[in-house]
């Protein structure tokens, strides 16, 4: 990526929608957004500085919601160009409150609030439709409960979770334990303004608390408005301490998810959703189980599928090396369905297709391998770009050229041609750069001779 980001005869521009495409194979005329950051990307330095001063929390959906970020960020630490993006959604200034501390940190004097988005056209010979793949929604497969129970979780979270740079910094802590340490965190705070509140009435009565109350409580102490209101306060301090002494002792069994467990075609090869195989998930799943089992060597992984799609090569050998080095089982079911039994461990229920029978297992955390979906706003693209998508909502190509889509000039790779890997992804990617060179250095009647 850094080698693209300083190529001369390249040109990224990041944060930036096409809008509008006319024109024929050889002279587009592409009409390209490029949205306001905020921020002068040619100042900004990414030091962080304005990221580490603001005072807004939101929601980071990079790390797919497991964590924070502020309202002034970077989408990742090695994202080209490095500079970084206001969230007017989120921002106070764009809320019409006070603040402007990152624009204050700021040394470099990058962060504008007034910037505008800026249109710009562009000539363009040929264009390659790149737009990736989205994540399909296990939340509308009910069976598998991923809206109501913590510790079920996306292949994409988990992968996070596996990120040093990740919500858990590279441990696969479960997410019911992380929500309990983070109510720990708050109840601590609380615990802490509350038993201050409580020492000022104790030096001032020159009693402790849970002796007066115990006298007020039985009826041997008369209280004055501010003994009632002490009364009341040490009232609301009792659930709070017990609440937190209940949560502490809790946290001290807590330990990292050593059992693992991974569905495989989830809302994939199944006629309610995506018919086709998404292709890469198997081996996903595989090398998520493996990286995980490099993390603590106590870890075991049960892999549920229909099949182990190892197409790839090398792939087989891979599959076999996880079992043989990695405690990686290979079973061959479907599940039926998860529930929740005790300290919020997954239970699958699921049939055994070799055994024949049903059963039910206990798991610290179920990883979901989900289809390969669609990009967002695909059909979107496809009506900018004049091209036909195919009836699963990729972009639809041609039999004889398959990355030539149905306008000339026009190619697609990757994801947006159909679900694949990345080796796969980018060999086609190579593919689509020969077949739009060709557009722009061979005639027509020549390009037709090619074709």
């Amino acid at each position: 990526m850094l080698d693209v980001g300083r190529h001369p005869n390249i040109e990224l521009m990041a944060y930036s929608e096409v809008e509008k495409v006319e024109g024929s194979a050889g002279c587009f005329k592409v009409q390209v957004r490029k949205k306001a950051r905020y921020v002068d990307q040619a100042k900004c330095t990414g030091c962080g500085a304005c990221a580490e001063s603001c005072p807004t929390l939101v929601t980071d959906l990079y790390n797919e919601g497991h964590s924070k970020r502020k309202a002034i960020y970077s989408w990742f630490a090695q994202g080209i160009p490095s500079t970084h993006a206001i969230d007017t959604e989120h921002c106070r200034v764009f809320q019409g409150k006070k603040c402007g501390i990152c624009q204050k940190k700021c040394e470099a004097n990058a962060v504008d609030f007034e910037q505008k988005d800026e249109v710009v056209e562009l000539e363009i010979g040929s264009i390659i439709a790149a737009s990736g793949y989205t994540v399909f929604n296990p939340g509308k497969i009910h069976e598998y409960r991923y809206n109501e129970l913590p510790n079920v979780v996306t292949a994409m979270e988990f992968e996070r979770f596996l990120s040093a740079s990740g919500p858990t910094h590279g441990h696969i802590d479960r997410p019911s334990d992380v929500a309990v340490l983070h109510e720990i965190e708050t109840l601590e705070k609380q615990e802490k303004k509350a038993a201050k509140g409580l020492a000022r009435l104790e030096e001032k009565y020159g009693e402790k608390s849970a002796e007066f109350y115990k006298r007020y409580s039985s009826g041997e102490a008369e209280a004055d408005d501010s003994q009632k209101q002490w009364a009341a306060k040490y009232e609301e301090y009792l659930p709070l301490r017990s609440r937190l002494e209940e949560l502490k002792q809790k946290a001290e069994s807590f330990t990292t998810a050593r059992k693992l467990a991974f569905i495989q075609c989830v809302g994939s090869r199944d006629l309610r959703f995506y018919p086709f195989c998404s292709g890469f998930c198997c081996m996903h799943s595989i090398k998520e189980a493996i990286i995980a089992h490099e993390h603590d060597n106590e870890t075991t992984s049960v892999i549920f599928g229909m099949d182990i799609r190892a197409v790839g090569k090398g792939f087989d050998e891979y599959k076999v090396r996880g079992n043989n080095n990695s405690n990686i089982t290979y079973r061959r079911s479907r599940v039926a369905e998860i529930q929740n039994g005790p300290d919020d461990r997954p239970v699958l229920v699921y049939e055994d297709t070799q055994k024949q029978v049903v059963q039910r297992e206990e798991f610290d955390l179920v990883v979901l391998a989900t289809a390969c979906a669609p990009a967002d706003g695909v059909k979107d693209l496809a009506e900018i770009l004049g091209i036909e998508i195919n009836r699963f909502g990729f972009f639809k190509t041609s039999p004889e050229n398959p990355l030539d889509t149905t306008k000339e000039g026009i190619f697609v790779c990757g994801c947006a041609h159909s679900p694949m890997d990345i080796p796969e992804s980018v060999a086609q990617a190579s593919s689509a750069a020969s077949r739009a060179v060709q557009t722009v250095t061979v005639s027509p009647q020549e390009l037709l001779k090619v074709s």
